[in-house]
């Protein structure tokens, strides 16, 4: 059972489930008394999401098993404790039920052409485990891309179907408070990639992959990172400076909770050299992304009273 958990990933799917609730409850359901979905339908939103990402990982294991057997051969799964015929056939299922559901929403909704968001994400999953692997930087974006989407995708069905003459206003600013999140999620996700290539640069360059690190080496990939990490910092302090310097609470958790961890990431990025310098990397890069999710949190206490 264990091994099946992790061959979903498991706890990035628990990630992606918690941050789909946080926005719900914290951002949806403080403006909005009535959505598009009741709260049993939300949950096969994420249901669906998560049956989507779950194949997903699948079929990028069963794709990278040559890669792994040098990149990470202790955590190696296909072959080793799942057979790759059951692993494509928790493939098959997972992506069956993950379509099936996001049909099933979008006709609640009355939006049966949304369905094919769900069709669209498992086809770009197929593609970048079979081929786009292989094209520089455009795997990563992909990745990131999908990643994000999982906010995105709660205003894309449960907020954008309401909409009307008289809440239009209310309901473009809280989708573009998605789309700031989801931003963040992106680009933080797109660094953690090229960070995670660094890491399996052994594997990707025997298997005749294109990375970033591959083209450009491990260092000047790194030191590249580094700098780039600081944009992170430049967008959070100019949404805090613009919108939220009237609140202290969330200056101090902004400043102290992302842009400083922020800081020190770029810091070790552009001092690290060995292989366990990125992979504290990129669980600190995946940190800081949780931890600019939840700053929801307390933007949601303020606007109950009347921020």
């Amino acid at each position: 059972m264990l091994h099946f958990l992790n061959l979903i990933r498991y706890k990035n799917l628990m990630i992606i489930a918690g941050t789909q609730l946080l926005f719900k409850f914290f951002l949806i359901d403080t403006f909005f008394k009535e959505t598009a979905l009741s709260d049993g339908q939300f949950i096969l939103l994420i249901i669906a999401t998560l049956c989507i990402a779950a194949a997903g990982y699948i079929i990028n294991d069963i794709q990278d098993v040559e890669i792994d057997k040098i990149n990470k051969p202790e955590q190696l799964i296909i072959n080793q404790h799942i057979s790759e015929k059951r692993a494509n056939n928790f493939y098959l299922i997972f992506n069956f039920i993950g379509v099936l559901l996001g049909f099933y929403i979008s006709n609640i909704i009355g939006k049966t052409g949304f369905a094919v968001v769900f069709v669209l994400i498992s086809g770009l999953l197929y593609l970048y485990a079979t081929s786009l692997k292989q094209y520089l930087i455009i795997s990563n974006i992909v990745v990131a891309i999908l990643v994000s989407i999982s906010i995105l995708i709660i205003g894309l069905f449960d907020v954008l179907p309401i909409m009307t003459t008289t809440n239009e206003f209310l309901v473009k600013y809280h989708f573009k408070i998605l789309l700031i999140y989801t931003g963040f999620a992106f680009y933080t996700n797109l660094l953690r990639e090229v960070i995670k290539d660094i890491q399996d640069i052994d594997g990707d360059y025997t298997n005749k992959m294109k990375t970033l690190p591959i083209v450009l080496g491990k260092q000047r990939t790194i030191k590249l990172i580094s700098v780039l990490s600081l944009f992170i910092a430049v967008a959070v302090f100019y949404y805090m400076y613009s919108y939220l310097s009237d609140y202290q609470v969330i200056v101090f958790y902004m400043l102290g909770l992302i842009i400083a961890p922020v800081i020190y990431f770029s810091f070790l990025a552009w001092e690290a050299e060995k292989k366990k310098d990125f992979s504290k990397l990129s669980i600190l890069l995946k940190l800081i992304m949780i931890l600019g999710v939840l700053s929801i949190i307390p933007i949601h206490f303020y606007a109950l009273k009347g921020f």
